[in-house]
């Protein structure tokens, strides 16, 4: 008898390039040594503030900059990780404003 597993309509963990993660995953190792782990959720007007930093991000390495001199980091992995962190706001419907 084969045995039987119902996840054809489950999403794909192992299609997620981990390689890749793993370069963000080096991005918030970062932030969290310079700030403290999690930071990132706690800043003021956040939304604007990571868009900001993510075109910031991509603009450096559409002008050929690979490297970020603060973090030593590609600045892909910065665009990624501000990406991942305003997915977040969106899906829990964090606002972070003046408080």
């Amino acid at each position: 008898m084969e045995g039987q597993k119902h996840d054809k309509e489950k999403i794909r963990m192992d299609l997620l390039p981990f390689d890749a993660l793993e370069e963000v995953a080096k991005i918030l190792t970062f932030g969290a040594k310079k700030y403290s782990a999690n930071n990132w959720q706690n800043v003021e007007n956040a939304k604007e503030r990571y868009e900001a930093a993510l075109l910031r991000h991509l603009s450096a390495h559409k002008k050929g900059e690979k490297i970020d001199n603060d973090s030593g980091l590609s600045h892909l992995s910065h665009v990624a990780c501000n990406a991942l962190f305003l997915i977040w706001f969106e899906l829990n419907e964090v606002d972070k404003k003046s408080q």
